[in-house]
């Protein structure tokens, strides 16, 4: 998978998560959905990602940006 497919599935599961629960248990959850939206749009202006970050840390994002989750195979490094 792509690091940008992910982050769009990402954000959408964080969006509708935040809705369901501000339906469901409280307005305050509005902030969830906003704070998505916000580093949506602070990662398009300065391309700062923190998932992504924390990928390239843990070893499962290659350069070509695509993920390897639980890390790379011993014949793909």
């Amino acid at each position: 998978m792509k690091i940008d497919a992910f982050i769009r599935l990402l954000a959408g599961t964080i969006v509708l998560t935040g809705v369901a629960l501000t339906v469901f248990v409280s307005r305050w959850w509005l902030l969830l959905p906003t704070f998505a939206g916000l580093n949506l749009f602070q990662s398009a202006l300065t391309g700062f990602c923190p998932p992504s970050l924390l990928l390239s840390k843990l070893g499962w994002l290659d350069r070509d940006g695509v993920i390897h989750w639980w890390g790379r195979s011993a014949d793909n490094r």
